[in-house]
């Protein structure tokens, strides 16, 4: 099937012949859905911890930190703003010259309360010899969103949504990555220093790398700390092989074959490199202005708080079945630990023996841990916790994309759409196991949950194949634990006019 300068292209990727051979067959076959037990909430795998509880874990999130422990904010940076501007495209290539649509009214209506206002009028005067408002007088409302889309402009439409400016400041704009530095500060340093890693594409990565040179200084002033801010790519090793609709390789006008970028479940490689106790995750354009961050801090602190009480027991008892002295009442205590705390329930447990349980205990204790932030479900795209079926018969709890379930089967359908509770990408990740060695995260991950999407290129159908997904099947085996947090700490920018809401002026 392939010819020695396919061989070549896929060795160059660092790729083996047979891994290509594998993502071919899963074109063929697909991915199995998932089996569930139970969408998760208060009480089902759900923490709601009340204010005395918020403030336990504060504090021991605050002792922790005081032992010297590594901690890293890893920011995945790399997506492109062009989704956030769709509309505005739309507008520019309309057959209207004047804003018709109620999307582009409201733009035009509050243009002046958007952080890059200045920036956009001084690249209208630069560009056109008039500011914004005499161009808007004029009619001249394409000429305004193109200096704010392309490239003789802002070039927003092709900027890395981490480089646009979201929220005035007296002192200036800025920009989501200057948010999460001042996050980094704010919740995630120790010893006097915030580690701050972003993923980042690598046409970007001199903006970015010149954007932190330009900024970091003020802001470590600002907060007494040093910052130590690193970047990454996607590794090429993590491309996936697309496909024609018929499963065979698809390849460019050239005859190469077709790679493409395997979705954000490649940063678990990204994530296995960076050297920490404690990382926390969280997406670029979940920030909010100062104003607005006490509830983000505060509950970064509880579910960091969360985490590191759980891994404490959790090394606690694997010493203790390292020593060999449990008896029958330390392991059902010990059993208790791993089925109501990390919600890792065996329906054959009481078939196990002291020595197998022993065994199954140190398995599922010896595991990556994580603790997610959830809030209440207000109908946003995207995931949700569940408790699911492993492949080794267990049940824990997941972060489900509506991918990955059964539309035909009503009883999981019911579950999915009646969840109390959605995924905003909010973790704080335990990376060591109990003799501080670090674990190696791809092997944690469960291969079967990846993702088959329908895509074209110089309009001829393609299949494209992602990896399981950074916060899904890229965790699949680790310890999951799911807190409450509030909708206050959930604002994601997915339009350009999510910039014009409350939290983010």
């Amino acid at each position: 099937m392939f010819s020695n300068q396919d061989l070549e292209q896929i060795t160059l990727k660092g790729i083996t012949e047979n891994q290509i051979n594998t993502q071919l067959d899963e074109f063929k076959t697909g991915f199995p859905f998932l089996k569930l037990d139970s969408a998760a909430g208060i009480g089902n795998g759900i923490i709601a911890p009340d204010a005395t509880e918020r403030r336990h874990f504060v504090d021991v999130w605050n002792a922790y930190k005081a032992e010297g422990k590594k901690i890293v904010k890893f920011v995945p940076a790399s997506g492109a703003a062009s989704r956030m501007f769709k509309d505005m495209f739309a507008f520019l290539n309309a057959d209207y010259s004047v804003p018709t649509t109620d999307f582009e009214k409201f733009f035009f209506d509050h243009i002046e309360k958007f952080a890059f206002y200045e920036t956009l009028d001084d690249t209208c005067k630069k560009n056109e010899g008039k500011g914004l408002k005499v161009l808007i007088a004029d009619g001249q409302y394409k000429t305004v969103v193109a200096n704010m889309l392309e490239a003789k402009g802002m070039n927003y439409g092709q900027l890395p949504k981490g480089m646009l400016l979201f929220h005035k400041y007296a002192d200036g704009a800025r920009t989501p990555m200057e948010e999460h530095l001042v996050e980094g500060a704010l919740y995630a340093s120790s010893n006097g220093e915030a580690n701050v890693h972003f993923t980042v594409s690598h046409e970007h990565m001199a903006m970015f790398e010149n954007k932190v040179a330009e900024k970091k200084d003020a802001l470590a002033r600002k907060y007494g700390i040093h910052y130590n801010i690193s970047f990454s790519e996607q590794k090429p090793s993590t491309d996936t092989i697309a496909a024609n609709p018929d499963n065979t390789p698809f390849r460019n006008e050239d005859g190469t074959l077709l790679f493409r970028p395997g979705g954000h479940g490649a940063l678990i490689q990204n994530l296995n490199d960076i050297e920490a106790d404690v990382i926390f995750i969280k997406n670029i354009d979940n920030v909010v202005p100062d104003r607005l961050k006490d509830d983000t801090v505060e509950y970064k602190q509880v579910i960091a708080g969360v985490l590191v009480s759980l891994q404490k027991k959790a090394f606690a008892y694997l010493r203790a079945l390292d020593a060999g002295n449990c008896d029958h009442a330390a392991l059902e205590e010990i059993t208790k630990f791993v089925e109501e705390e990390l919600c890792c329930k065996n329906p054959h447990i009481g078939e196990l023996n002291d020595e197998s349980l022993i065994a199954y205990l140190r398995s599922k204790l010896n595991r990556p841990m994580r603790v997610c932030g959830v809030v209440k479900n207000v109908g946003e795209p995207g995931g949700g916790p569940f408790l699911t079926y492993n492949q080794d018969g267990t049940i824990s709890l997941q972060i489900l994309e509506s991918s990955q379930i059964d539309k035909s089967n009503a009883e999981y359908m019911k579950m999915f759409t009646e969840g109390t509770h959605f995924n905003p990408v909010d973790l704080v990740c335990a990376v060591k196991d109990y003799e501080g060695r670090d674990f190696d995260l791809p092997q944690f991950v469960d291969k079967s949950t990846g993702f088959i999407s329908s895509k074209s290129k110089n309009g001829k159908e393609l299949k494209a194949l992602e990896l399981p997904g950074l916060w899904n099947g890229a965790m699949s085996n680790w310890n999951t634990v799911f807190v409450e947090v509030p909708l206050s700490t959930f604002n994601p920018v997915k339009t350009v006019n999510d910039l014009l809401r409350e939290q983010h002026q």
